[in-house]
């Protein structure tokens, strides 16, 4: 019997802790790996011992934006993502409620941890998530793109200070290396809309894709190569490594482009994130040449 009750706790407890990595799954390549790189990539102490560190500061601010995001509309979910935990019907929306809540102090008391610029991050990142969510800061295209790019530069201040030693300080360069990261993110983050384009018009939803739709897919022909050459120039990149960064730049631009049907949209948002992660690197080549 006490086997069986074991068993029985053990299966729970997998169940849970499933439920709660369902709630980032998708943003796993999108958001953990990209940001996780740059972190290790900026941080001004190479330490690879660390990433674990970078890795679970990202995850939990991941888990408090995905949860408090993901009780905003489950019935859309429900049409479109049904394998998230809600719409799945693993957890309900007052549980869930409860867990977004509980996940701010959670991160607060993480990041006190790692010092005062991570604690900073987190702070932000709160409050930021609840205007983006609960006062529905994404319901416009351009706010919905400069919250997220912020978004996302707390995520990168706050996993380069945990890829660092305890109470370090992000230094000039990785403050330079954030501040790039977010300015790219925010004017090329429509990438990962076009594939749901279609859902967004039956919802109402503005984003650039639906308010302007060539005019978003050429600024992904023409802006992704542009940052391409900048970052490459700013990052003192040598002539090869420019050449096949722009050469790959303009391939995943121009995809968006020739091909809009959902399937392509998907195959080129994943052509996009393979190259915003390339782009996280160049930090760290600098470092390795460069720095003192």
């Amino acid at each position: 019997m006490f086997s069986q009750a074991l068993l029985t706790r053990a299966d729970s407890i997998t169940r849970h802790l499933e439920t709660v990595f369902l709630f980032t799954k998708n943003d796993i390549r999108t958001t953990l790996i990209p940001v996780t790189i740059f972190a290790l990539s900026a941080a001004p102490k190479h330490d690879p011992t660390r990433a674990w560190h970078a890795a679970l500061w990202i995850w939990f601010h991941l888990l408090q934006f995905n949860i408090a995001n993901q009780i905003q509309d489950p019935e859309e979910d429900r049409k479109n993502k049904p394998s998230r935990p809600i719409p799945a019907g693993r957890i309900s929306v007052d549980s869930a409620a409860d867990m977004r809540w509980v996940m701010v102090p959670v991160c607060l008391m993480l990041s006190l941890w790692y010092g005062t610029q991570a604690l900073l991050a987190s702070t932000v990142f709160a409050a930021l998530t609840i205007w983006y969510n609960e006062l529905h800061g994404d319901k416009m295209g351009l706010s919905k793109n400069v919250l997220t790019a912020i978004l996302y530069g707390c995520l990168e201040v706050g996993g380069t200070v945990a890829a660092s030693p305890r109470n370090s300080h992000i230094d000039k360069v990785g403050m330079l290396a954030a501040a790039l990261s977010s300015t790219v993110f925010a004017t090329t983050l429509h990438a990962q809309d076009f594939k749901d384009e279609e859902g967004d018009r039956l919802t109402g939803r503005r984003t650039l894709p639906t308010i302007f739709p060539k005019a978003a897919r050429f600024s992904m022909m023409f802006g992704i190569p542009l940052w391409s050459l900048g970052l490459s120039r700013i990052w003192k990149i040598d002539a090869l490594s420019t050449t096949a960064f722009v050469v790959y730049g303009a391939f995943v631009g121009t995809r968006f482009v020739m091909y809009n049907t959902v399937g392509a949209d998907k195959q080129s948002c994943k052509f996009y994130s393979l190259w915003y992660s390339l782009g996280h690197l160049l930090p760290g080549y600098w470092r390795f040449f460069y720095g003192a």
